[in-house]
């Protein structure tokens, strides 16, 4: 740091020392009434040792998501709040179009009693639920992780396949494509069907629409937050004014049309014999 560099980096330390000592006058000043502001050390993304998170530009990581050490996620995948990656002692990957809801836990294991490594690799297209607990295990395309289900060191959920919610799937079982398991411990219930197949295609679609509009949301200024807040006060009855000024083009519903043997003035008269 040059004499230069050393002036500025002075003059700076004496203005944040000024403005914290008129921070103390005006709590004193505020008596009994005093609040004292706490600075959040939460990082939504977290170097540890020599590794740091990649995150593709288009993918979706709440505020309170937690993102450490080596993690990869792809292209369209979502990250949601309060979820934890830690790839700490070992690698994560996240494919594209994947998404980890509320609160799941996705860790790693530096390896297995056998010695072998145990990274956790969730493929495309995948939906793991809230609360849903992964640990060095891999995950292949399109398959569906419930809420709450907890999959331990070494399992493999194969494409197509779905573990029911709660599920306790043991460590090193691999869940067979196009099978559905659950129960603790998880065992084999059923064969999924057709449309199970394309709903756990759609999960992932609405999820990627879904993390868009989250997205967009985080991304607004304090001013912009505040301008609609006034808006909404303002034209609470949400008029076509109001929807004009944010944007918003409502459709008018069709009228629903009763079949007239249930409509009140059309009921069938009795016959008198």
């Amino acid at each position: 740091m040059g004499t230069l560099g050393r002036a500025v980096y002075t003059l700076g330390h004496w203005i944040r020392e000024t403005g914290q000592a008129m921070d103390r006058l005006g709590s004193r000043f505020q008596g009994n009434y005093y609040f004292q502001e706490q600075l959040s050390r939460h990082r939504t993304l977290m170097n540890l040792f020599d590794k740091s998170p990649v995150v593709d530009k288009e993918a979706f990581v709440a505020p309170s998501a937690s993102v450490i050490g080596d993690v990869q996620v792809g292209r369209g995948s979502s990250i949601w709040y309060g979820s934890v990656l830690r790839g700490d002692v070992n690698s994560i990957s996240v494919g594209s179009g994947t998404n980890i809801q509320d609160n799941a836990l996705v860790h790693v294991a530096k390896s297995n009693l056998a010695g072998k490594v145990l990274p956790t690799i969730i493929g495309n297209n995948v939906t793991i639920g809230h609360s849903a607990v992964v640990h060095g295990c891999t995950i292949e395309d399109d398959a569906f992780v419930g809420m709450g289900a907890i999959l331990l060191d070494g399992v493999v959920v194969e494409k197509h396949a779905m573990v029911a919610a709660g599920a306790l799937v043991r460590q090193n079982t691999r869940v067979p494509v196009g099978e559905v398991w659950a129960g603790n411990p998880a065992k084999f219930l059923r064969k999924l069907t057709d449309e199970e197949i394309a709903f756990i295609a759609e999960s992932a679609t609405n999820y990627i629409n879904l993390a868009k509009v989250h997205a967009a949301e985080n991304a607004k200024a304090f001013d912009e937050i505040e301008l609609e807040k006034m808006l909404r006060k303002k034209f609470a009855h949400k008029d076509e004014d109001y929807d004009s000024m944010i944007g918003i083009v409502r459709e008018t519903p069709p009228e629903l049309v009763l079949p007239e043997n249930i409509l009140p003035h059309k009921s069938p008269k009795a016959v008198v014999q």
